[in-house]
């Protein structure tokens, strides 16, 4: 059994654990000298590893480790450039006899995802406006079987098993209560908007059904999730005979979730609608990061830098602070 997670590791322990082989490659340092460079993953995050120095004798060993494979490594956690690396002494890949479970080394939402689909479902059955309710379900009936397994990103917030799920479903929590406040919104179009503007995530990223993105699709590569889903959506409200405000509204609010041009966006949002929904997607998208940093500080400590945080360190309140 898994005793030593990614979450544990600090600077100088030693360690010889299991973990997955998430990216490798034998790389040629500017000493002439080959190295193995490798990300390795559990269920608690991921940690940059090094082998350097590697042998003519070592390299057909290590080119046969596969990307996804469980390897059993033996190291010392160092730090590089303000994080933490591990400097690998040995690395084999696993075998039958060795005692392990998936589950310890793929990283994934705290719900189960048919909990949580079925509550976005709910949201979507709930919706008064018939137009809207109708294209909803119609995309969550479409993509159920994707949606139970696949990561929100590929790199940052979300990256998990079952992370697009959890993302909506934390944005409609908190819709719902915004609109609460806001009483001049259209709950069902903020809804309408959290659904739609990041499902073609499941076109844009390669993922397998153990929630592990491997790359982005030609179409997610040339277009990206936020033309995709434009494209998408004008399909889909054409077939289902929409009127066509409604659905110039909704392209708008997934053309325009990410804000800023440099980011994917040409517009910034328009009406009320489309502004809460980039906030929406800011404020999960925030909470999610600034969590997984804090799961592996120390109470009274800042955590390592986070690249997706402007690269801030985020403080860790001593335990027992503000209650």
């Amino acid at each position: 059994m898994k005793e030593i997670f990614i979450s544990d590791l600090r600077k100088d322990n030693e360690v010889t654990e299991f973990f997955m082989a998430k990216t490798i490659a034998i790389k040629v340092g500017t000493n002439g000298k080959q190295y193995l460079d490798i990300t390795l993953a559990d269920k608690t995050g991921e940690i940059s590893g090094k082998k350097w120095d590697v042998s003519d004798s070592e390299y057909q060993s290590l080119k046969e480790i596969e990307e996804k494979s469980i390897v059993k490594i033996k190291g010392i956690v160092t730090e590089w450039a303000g994080q933490l690396q591990l400097r690998i002494q040995r690395i084999r890949v696993a075998v039958p006899e060795d005692s392990r479970e998936m589950r310890d080394f793929v990283k994934a939402a705290p719900e189960e995802p048919k909990a949580m689909y079925d509550y976005i479902y709910s949201i979507a059955e709930s919706m008064k406006d018939t137009d809207l309710r109708r294209l909803c379900l119609k995309i969550l009936n479409d993509n159920r079987e994707k949606m139970m397994y696949y990561p929100a990103a590929q790199k940052n917030h979300h990256a998990e098993l079952g992370g697009l799920l959890y993302h909506l479903k934390r944005m409609l929590m908190t819709g719902e209560r915004v609109c609460e406040v806001y009483t001049n919104l259209n709950k069902d179009l903020v809804c309408t908007g959290v659904i739609v503007h990041d499902i073609e995530k499941l076109n844009e990223i390669m993922a397998g059904n153990d929630g592990i993105a491997t790359g982005y699709s030609f179409e997610g590569q040339m277009l990206g999730h936020i033309v995709q889903g434009v494209a998408a959506t004008d399909r889909l409200t054409r077939e289902l005979d929409f009127p066509r405000e409604k659905a110039i509204m909704i392209e708008h609010m997934i053309l325009t979730h990410h804000y800023e041009p440099e980011f994917g966006s040409p517009k910034k949002p328009l009406f009320p609608e489309a502004e809460v929904l980039h906030y929406l997607d800011v404020l999960d998208a925030r909470m999610f990061d600034m969590q997984d940093a804090l799961a592996s500080t120390e109470p009274g400590t800042f955590s390592e830098r986070v690249w997706a945080l402007e690269n801030r360190k985020i403080y860790k309140p001593s335990e027992g602070e503000g209650k």
